[in-house]
């Protein structure tokens, strides 16, 4: 994405900017900006480690993918207020030429949840909350879970990646 080239050029260059970052391993080195890193750059809101950082980089791995989109917004509330069980939050969502595109991430989430949610999803369809039928973008951690996905979202405009499709 910075055409750094090599990893370990990469590495050099992250080692360069330690007075401004802190890290740590989750397989890989995860950075994140220190104080001096945010007064640096203006930045208001401290990022530290977190469990949901493996959740993040998947999230972020789908914006790179496919451009980094201008448009791309994290979290975002589709719903009807009126009406029971017809709101959810995505992960990102974005529109190009019109379509919008709903991204989920499934790291750690019961199944029974990826269910609830895509049923939801359907009810926004049918209520027409969605001006066109929307594209889903599903990155998950196994082919197991990547069939179940699959399965659940029959007759959706669907695409499901595996975490390991990106690396």
């Amino acid at each position: 994405m910075h055409d750094l080239g090599s990893a370990r050029n990469a590495s050099r260059v992250m080692q360069g900017l330690s007075d401004y970052v802190s890290s740590f391993r989750d397989g890989e080195n995860i950075y994140y900006l220190n104080k001096e890193g945010r007064e640096r750059v203006g930045a208001k809101r401290a990022m530290k480690k977190t469990t949901q950082a493996r959740h993040y980089l998947m999230r972020n791995s789908i914006y790179i993918a496919y451009g980094c989109p201008s448009n791309w917004k994290n979290e975002m509330k589709f719903g009807i207020k009126e009406v029971k069980n017809a709101s959810l939050v995505c992960d990102a969502t974005f529109v190009i030429d019109r379509k919008r595109y709903i991204i989920e991430v499934d790291h750690t989430q019961k199944m029974s949840k990826n269910k609830s949610k895509i049923e939801r999803y359907r009810k926004l369809i049918e209520l027409g909350v969605f001006e066109k039928m929307p594209m889903f973008i599903w990155m998950t951690t196994t082919q197991y879970r990547k069939d179940q996905l699959i399965q659940l979202c029959e007759g959706l405009e669907v695409q499901i990646f595996l975490v390991n499709d990106f690396h």
